[in-house]
Order: structure tokens, then C-alpha cells, then sequence
């Protein structure tokens, strides 16, 4: 059973930093892609960063040069590393990783939210 265990939300005011994680489990995680998707109020998910399992990286444009994804394929673990936080960015963030045959596994979410 593949379960995937997000942690790392909160509150911060504009201009900080979070990180979030991802614990995977019950997947080959080495050889999955991952992403972070987030839905903020009164919208639809969108993709926020996804990471290939050869380390290829992809950023919405919104969060281009602020965010970083990284794995850790020895802890089965993705990050997303959030700086320079805007208020825009408030959100539920949502991991999702895909194996080799394109099944997709989402985690439970986690709030981030943005304000002074």
C-alpha cells in the first residue's frame, strides 16, 4: 500500500521560508517522479514543482527562482524548499508521485499559509 506523509506547513509571514517533505512508502520511490501541486482558496490545483527520477527539475513560473524541489531517494523523500513567501503562495500543498507504469499517489496535503 503506497502511503505518502507530508509535513512541513504553517504559518509565516511574507518574505519567510518553510520546507516541506514528503515521506514515501510502499513504492519504489528511486524510480518514481515526484511533484508538489498546492490549491489555494477558490482555486484548482495547479503544479507547483515536479522532479524526475534523473533529477530533472520543472517550476510554475510563479515560483521560479523562490522554490527548489530536491529528493532524497535513501529517506524515500521529496522537498520543496519555499523562500521569499508571498501571500499568494497560501495554499494547500499536496505532494504527488507517479511510478513507471503513470499511477499517480497523493498525499493527505498540508496548509501553508502566508500572512503578517
Amino acid at each position: 500500500q503506497v502511503r505518502l506523509v507530508e509535513s512541513g506547513g504553517g504559518l509565516v509571514q511574507p518574505g519567510g521560508s518553510l520546507r516541506l517533505s514528503c515521506a514515501a512508502s510502499g513504492i519504489i520511490f528511486s524510480l518514481c517522479a515526484a511533484g508538489w501541486y498546492r490549491q489555494g482558496p477558490g482555486k484548482q490545483r495547479e503544479l507547483v514543482a515536479s522532479i524526475t527520477n534523473d533529477d530533472s527539475t520543472n517550476y510554475a513560473d510563479s515560483v521560479k527562482g523562490r522554490f527548489t524541489i530536491s529528493r532524497d531517494n535513501a529517506k524515500n523523500t521529496v522537498y520543496l524548499q519555499m523562500n521569499s513567501l508571498k501571500f499568494e503562495d497560501t495554499a494547500v500543498y499536496y505532494c504527488n508521485v507517479r511510478n513507471i507504469m503513470g499511477s499517480g499517489y497523493w498525499g493527505q496535503g498540508t496548509q501553508v499559509t502566508v500572512a503578517s
